[in-house]
């Protein structure tokens, strides 16, 4: 794992959320994504070399809707940037880790992404995150 890569917190109003961090920061959101896999509306700040994450459900099923209505707002996870996230969930998995997506899926902010289950990780929800390759490219294997 290279770095954190950001911080994703779980948040019921994203446009209040993202007024609230703007004045926190002192600097505005520069993207707003949904992803609509996931049931979920980002918004990203840079801090500094990371970033924070703001995720809103747009569906009442998401992971994110049941992290707010069992814990409220609050942070929902640590994304970590890998340079071949294929690799680093084998690794993971041979170390023991239950992985959720053991075939990374497209994220938000045009990245490839896994997670693992918390229960392994003293109650964190870790993303894995690799830059997703540009059109016509392959995914390292």
């Amino acid at each position: 794992m290279n770095k954190i890569e950001h911080l994703g917190i779980a948040v019921h109003d994203l446009e209040a959320s993202n007024a609230l961090f703007e004045k926190l920061m002192g600097v505005p959101h520069y993207k707003i994504e949904e992803v609509a896999s996931e049931g979920v509306r980002t918004s990203f700040f840079k801090a500094g070399p990371n970033k924070i994450e703001l995720l809103q459900a747009t569906d009442d099923n998401s992971p994110i809707a049941k992290f707010l209505e069992k814990r409220g707002e609050g942070i929902h996870h640590i994304a970590f940037a890998v340079d071949d996230i294929a690799a680093e969930i084998e690794r993971l998995v041979q170390e023991g880790f239950t992985v959720l997506d053991t075939t990374p899926k497209k994220g938000a902010d045009n990245k490839l992404v896994a997670f693992l289950y918390p229960k392994g990780t003293n109650g964190v929800l870790i993303e894995l995150c690799q830059e997703a390759p540009a059109q016509g490219e392959e995914l390292l294997q």
